[in-house]
């Protein structure tokens, strides 16, 4: 919940210098640990992380440490809040004015100077979010013990002006990662090979869940964010660094996202040259930015990506350093001086303190500029707030680079035809309550709930544009501080064609592409061109399903197929023994009428928002087994986070499943175990790999998980799988792991191929063909089961996935076509480049092996957890074969 905007704070200039204790009493890090922070082949683990915090509460009046939170294993989630004693006598108040300049309501310009003058530059800086970047966290033990117990003059002026929050960003990552370090006795074999992703579910996929917010460590750190504090710099401690050098920091690389206010973009590239002029001034070599590597302002859903749409400067550093020592390797070009590289290091071992020693020069560097610029950092988020309300008041346009190429391409360019009044941006989005699937309307909602979004809704029908839209739809205005994040997750990301030179090979932006997670989510809004007027109510806190309606009937009820979670209702049903069938006319579910299953539904309506239709008559539909299903997931030591995004979106519509490794497959008997196994993207190779070789050796894996060790073979596991599916079990493959149907010979052959004049073929080349993360737009034969509950023109996840053909003259019936591209211009957001290669491309099909069923989803259809829209594909693939 919001903190109240506050008409107290004082308006006047009053700050008398703080007084500080001498702190000498406060423990070192090398009396605490037993080693210095830094030292070769050691590593603290978040136990004894959070006990030295709580000490540094205890010894020190600079530090308040905070539970924001538990973990997805269940510990507590640590920010230590770090500032001058005098300035923790008011936390409150500073929290408040750091939240009014945010959210920026209410305020002339001369009462936001007054308060950015009152106000403390908020200054968050993490560590740990990648647990196996182990510098990160251990920066964060180092920097705190300066802060709380160093004298130096500079130290204290960062304290007098900033509030510093540190935020340990991943504490299980932590605890494995150290442990599982720290296990060998000899120092030298020390290593991170660790069996499972160091967060529970999505390991590095952690910094790729800030729009979404499904992780728990994700949920705490955006209420800390864009609810609690507002910081108006975000610094975000990563490794590794580009080759010959020692870290990266910004500037970043073009292009920037097109919504993102100009001044969040100066700020960063203002303090990432304050960073890089404290190396060259601490004669600290090795430096890089801009065009040495790859990250840029473009792709929100990272930690110091998302904040751009908030009107934070974000920042990013990647370090090199390990507690086993490393080499600088002799890289020539790296040698010489340049505009992204003034000041190169030479070839040399390198040892984990001095990556330390880089990370407290890059922190001071950070809290210098924001303690000199703290009223400029202060008015500016400000300002950036002000305009954004600004706009979404009134007539703008976004000059897309596809609006600019088709003016471009007229006989008279004009500037007019940019400016048409069909071309302006959104005053607001409007989601009917009338839709579908409203209870995952109520989620997509929520998502910008967590990220500070303010939500209408309205009590009673009201009309806009001479369209009425019933009671408690739901309004998202544009006029709000944080309008770069609304329109991102609305709007279409149009990411302009990135090449080298005419007719060379693109360059790949840092991560998606396109992503608007309106399209993903399949929810249906409209546009609003105009002001909205309507009686409307803010939305406080999470939004809610609206309660379902419940009628009776003397045989059961019919529950509709378009509901994501009528998935959860049916899997709580047959863990209760009950009866549910699958209906051919329209797919609904028909759940029998018992006293357990009137329990069940009675309990669902009302919680997840659901329509059931009581009936008199059971309708003569396949029924599926009166058990829960029977699924193996697949996985592989060390962990992989497409299975682990699975894994966790199982859980949460209550799908019962085992995970299943490599060398049990290769075991065979699998139908006595499973009636479906599903394979994600990375798991079946496209050809005989020698992934096994590169594993740990057993004789240095504990016992409990040699059974993990192993890969997916073309010679080994293919035939059991094809044995699993001539019997009847269903196998369910997504993304390259379709590639399965290849090995199976199925009369199935790649679309995307450039046909010679010879007659033969060869796959597209990037420069022809290159569609990276971004969401295009499909046909869906909506009467297959595969398809059932799913939009006739349904969004999907594209990542260069596959897309298939039938083998010229494939007889019919082996092969169904459920999805496919029937547009020369599938793409909706993102960027695809010589997209009409795609037409009539096959994306999913079914193919029939045997008694069984082989599932072919090529495009990621449950990508991150993001795509609820297209869930249904492999949710509707579980029950498929086991619908008798």
């Amino acid at each position: 919940m919001y903190l109240p905007l506050v008409t107290t704070i004082p308006l006047a200039l009053s700050a008398p210098a703080p007084l500080y204790a001498v702190q000498e009493r406060v423990t070192a890090p090398k009396a605490f640990f037993g080693f210095e922070i830094g030292a070769d082949y050691r590593l603290a683990n978040y136990t004894q992380f959070t006990a030295y915090w709580k000490l540094l509460d205890k010894e020190s009046d600079r530090v308040k440490v905070e539970e924001i939170g538990k973990t997805a294993e269940g510990r507590p989630q640590l920010m230590a809040i770090v500032t001058s004693p005098a300035n923790h006598k008011k936390l409150k108040t500073y929290q408040e004015i750091a939240q009014r300049l945010a959210r920026a309501e209410g305020l002339t310009d001369t009462e936001a100077k007054k308060l950015a003058a009152l106000g403390k530059a908020i200054v968050w800086i993490d560590g740990g979010l990648h647990a196996n970047e182990v510098l990160g966290a251990h920066q964060l033990i180092e920097t705190s013990y300066q802060l709380a117990s160093s004298n130096d003059p500079e130290i204290k002026r960062f304290l007098d002006d900033c509030i510093i929050l540190l935020v340990h960003a991943n504490p299980d990552g932590m605890e494995l990662i150290s442990d599982w370090y720290m296990r060998e006795a000899d120092e030298k074999k020390r290593g991170f090979n660790i069996p499972r992703l160091y967060q529970k579910y999505i390991g590095h996929d952690n910094n790729r869940d800030f729009y979404m917010g499904t992780q728990a460590e994700t949920k705490n750190m955006l209420a800390v964010q864009y609810e609690q504090w507002f910081p108006q710099i975000v610094y975000n401690h990563h490794q590794t660094g580009p080759a010959g050098t020692v870290l990266f920091a910004p500037p970043f690389r073009a292009p920037h996202n097109h919504n993102v206010d100009p001044l969040v973009v100066t700020g960063i590239d203002l303090v990432g040259t304050s960073m890089h002029n404290r190396f060259v001034l601490e004669n600290k070599p090795g430096a890089v930015r801009r065009s040495q590597a790859s990250y840029q302002t473009w792709w929100n859903g990272g930690l110091r990506t998302t904040t751009y749409f908030h009107n934070m400067i974000g920042l990013l550093t990647e370090a090199i350093g390990n507690p086993t020592p490393v080499e600088i390797a002799f890289t020539p070009d790296k040698l010489i001086p340049q505009e992204d590289y003034v000041f190169p290091i030479t070839p040399q071992t390198w040892h984990f303190k001095q990556s330390i020693d880089y990370s407290l020069t890059a922190n001071w560097a950070v809290l210098d500029i924001a303690s000199r610029h703290r009223e400029q950092f202060l008015y500016n988020i400000y300002k950036m707030g002000r305009n954004a309300i600004d706009k979404g008041s009134r007539d703008t346009w976004t000059d897309y680079p596809r609006r600019i190429a088709e003016v471009k391409k007229s006989a008279s360019p004009s500037f007019a035809a940019l400016r048409l009044p069909e071309l302006r941006d959104p005053r607001a989005y409007i989601l009917p309550a009338d839709q579908p699937d409203f209870p995952t309307v109520v989620k997509f909602v929520n998502t910008l709930r967590q990220n500070g979004i303010t939500i209408h809704q309205a009590q009673k029908e009201f009309t806009v544009g001479g369209k009425t839209y019933p009671a408690h739809s739901f309004v998202v205005k544009t006029a709000q501080a944080f309008r770069a994040h609304v329109l991102d997750m609305f709007e279409p990301q149009d990411y302009p064609n990135d090449f080298p030179y005419p007719g060379g090979p693109p360059k790949a932006p840092y991560d998606n592409a396109g992503y608007t997670l309106a399209y993903q989510m399949g929810v249906r809004f409209d546009r609003i061109l105009e002001d909205v007027t309507a009686p409307l109510s803010v939305v406080d806190g999470r939004a809610k399903p609206l309660a379902g309606k419940l009628t009776p009937g003397k045989a059961g009820w019919l529950l509709d197929h378009t509901y994501n979670d009528a998935f959860v209702v049916i899997n709580r049903i047959l863990k209760a023994g009950g009866e549910v069938r699958w209906t051919k006319e329209n797919g609904a579910w028909f759940i029998a009428s018992t006293e357990t299953s009137k329990a069940i539904v009675e309990k669902a309506a009302p919680e997840l928002g659901l329509e059931f239709v009581g009936v008199d008559t059971a309708p003569a539909a396949p029924a599926l087994p009166k058990r829960p299903l029977r699924i193996g997931l697949w996985d592989r030591y060390g962990g992989s986070m497409p299975s682990g995004w699975t894994r966790w979106l199982l859980e949460q519509f209550e799908f019962p499943f085992q995970v299943v490794y490599p060398k049990e497959l290769d075991a065979g008997n699998l139908a006595e175990k499973f009636d479906v196994l599903v394979f994600v993207d990375g798991a079946i190779p496209a050809r005989e790999t020698t992934r096994a070789a590169a594993t740990p050796r057993t004789d240095t894996i504990p016992a409990e998980f040699q059974l993990w060790l192993g890969a997916v073979s073309v010679s080994k596991t293919v035939p059991q799988l094809k044995a699993f599916l001539e019997v009847g079990g269903t196998v369910v493959t997504i993304g390259s792991s379709t590639s399965l149907a290849q090995h199976l010979n199925l009369p199935l052959q790649n679309h995307l191929v450039e046909r010679l004049p010879d007659g033969k073929v060869k796959p597209l080349e990037e420069a022809k063909f290159y569609a990276p993360g971004s969401i295009l737009q499909v046909t869906a034969n909506t009467t297959h089961p595969l398809a059932q509950g799913i939009s006739p023109k349904v969004d999907v996840a594209f990542d260069n996935s596959p897309v298939f053909q039938l083998v010229p003259g494939a007889g019919a019936g082996t092969i169904t076509p459920v999805a496919w591209f029937d547009s020369a211009t599938p793409l909706r957001s993102g960027w695809a480049w010589g997209q009409g290669y795609l037409k009539d491309g096959i994306a999913i099909a079914e193919a029939q092996v045997g008694a069984g069923k082989l599932v072919l989803l090529g495009p990621e259809v449950v990508n991150r957890a993001q795509p609820h829209g297209t869930f249904k594909f492999l949710f509707n693939a579980l029950y498929y074969g086991v619908a008798k």
